[in-house]
């Protein structure tokens, strides 16, 4: 089991997306960041277009940093048992070895950090906490793999009356069917689909 390696395609743009249902506009008041899975484990399955990724999540935070969003991670643990796994032990076996560190593009000290052991960042973790504490309803989603625990994570915050925005561009998968599959759900189910490039401009407008 575990992660096969994963071949590089085109990552979606803004002339790739799918039409948005409903008209919610990022609000650096009232929004979070959350860098999704961004550990090695789930980065090297991509090889050498790993480091493009990463850089657009770097540029996204950095963007966000600089409005005043705060950041917050979720990471998955190493060597959890099978207890610990539940369902995904079937799916995935065992799951993230030793390589759980977070890229050093992305470093993480300063930033809110949540521990998850299922594909939704909100399933038994404290992320609605910190997002009720820090008075915010809107949360920006980026990393990988979109069509899996982003997604989930996305459908989460929509049940939990946050609306969800799915940075297109700063998010993997394990091909671009599975990319496009994960943006059209959100697009006209659960939230809105965006760039890094419409975000900074939402940003830049507000100022």
């Amino acid at each position: 089991m575990g992660i096969a390696a994963i071949d590089s395609y085109p990552i979606p743009g803004s002339d790739d997306l799918p039409e948005n249902t409903v008209p919610w506009r990022v609000d650096p008041t009232r929004s979070a960041l959350l860098i999704h899975d961004m550990q090695r484990y789930f980065l090297d399955p991509f090889g050498g277009w790993k480091q493009s990724v990463i850089e657009r999540v770097a540029v996204l935070r950095k963007n966000c940093e600089a409005a005043g969003i705060p950041v917050i991670f979720s990471v998955q643990p190493a060597h959890q048992d099978r207890a610990e796994r539940g369902l995904l032990f079937d799916f995935w076996g065992s799951g993230p070895d030793a390589r759980v560190d977070i890229p050093t593009e992305l470093d993480h000290s300063g930033a809110a950090v949540v521990v998850k052991r299922r594909y939704s960042a909100f399933h038994r973790t404290g992320l609605l906490d910190l997002l009720a504490e820090q008075r915010r309803d809107q949360i920006l989603v980026c990393g990988v793999y979109a069509h899996i625990g982003c997604l989930a994570t996305i459908i989460d915050a929509f049940m939990n009356d946050i609306q969800a925005f799915a940075v297109a561009d700063a998010m993997a998968d394990f091909s671009l069917r599975h990319h496009m599959t994960a943006l059209e759900h959100v697009a006209t189910r659960c939230g809105v689909v965006t760039t890094v490039d419409d975000v900074r401009q939402a940003l830049e407008q507000q100022e």
